[in-house]
């Protein structure tokens, strides 16, 4: 390991909590005004400078780890999706997706199996993308005399249905920015869906090898079992014979 690649890494460490605590801030300031429209404007200004400061914190912690990284270019590359984050304010909701990386944190503090972490990133990350989506939503649409999302709670409804793919048609977007927002749902409901399919099927198949095991193994004690009673009655029968003689 390079000392470059150790820096970056102690780095990390060092930022997992702080971001995360900043995700958090992040979340409660940008939520609030969306939630409660008639909060008050010295609220919302602080709201305001909360989510600045978050921000600030993120494009400082990109350009640390930029800095930190062996191969730049291929690094950016890597990491489009945070640049993105930090350099266009369209997909300012995304930013809270950092909280991701706590639910990272509890799994390797948690003694629990591979699929019970792939249970807690579902559960996890399925709520924390369809709250950020009806905020993101109910802010983009909620102004607009044509939309039909003009309540938290149409948001939440309609970010599920288009998170599973249901789409009752109901509610939808009718804005530039909500659209792309439902655009960004979609892909992430199927990603979330074939993850969800593929650990079912795993789960499906370990308990066909299970029960083959355990088949297998009832096998094995009856052959043992018939050669121990065939060694019984040979037994027998040279005991028979031996008296006989």
């Amino acid at each position: 390991m390079s000392e470059r690649t150790g820096r970056a890494e102690r780095w990390e460490r060092a930022t997992e909590w702080p971001l995360m605590a900043a995700a958090v801030a992040f979340l409660v300031a940008y939520a609030l005004p969306i939630l409660w429209p008639d909060v008050g404007a010295t609220v919302r200004a602080v709201c305001e400078v909360a989510q600045w400061l978050a921000w600030a914190l993120f494009v400082l912690d990109y350009v640390v780890r930029l800095l930190l990284a062996q191969h730049r270019g291929r690094w950016v590359l890597r990491h489009l999706l945070d640049l993105a984050v930090i350099a266009l304010p369209l997909l300012r909701p995304l930013r809270l997706l950092r909280l991701v990386t706590l639910l990272n944190v509890l799994n390797r503090r948690a003694s629990v199996g591979l699929r019970g972490r792939v249970a807690v990133y579902l559960a996890g990350g399925s709520v924390l993308l369809s709250f950020v989506a009806a905020l993101a939503v109910l802010d983009a649409e909620r102004l607009n005399p044509d939309a039909s999302i003009t309540s938290f709670g149409d948001a939440w409804w309609w970010a599920l249905t288009t998170m599973t793919t249901v789409g009752y048609g109901d509610t939808f977007p009718v804005t530039t920015t909500g659209r792309f927002i439902a655009a960004a749902l979609m892909v992430g409901g199927i990603a979330l869906l074939g993850t969800v399919t593929a650990t079912l099927a795993s789960w499906l198949a370990d308990r066909v090898r299970e029960e083959e095991a355990a088949s297998d193994d009832v096998l094995v004690e009856l052959r043992a079992l018939r050669r121990e009673i065939a060694e019984l009655r040979a037994g027998q029968a040279d005991s028979s014979q031996a008296r006989t003689t």
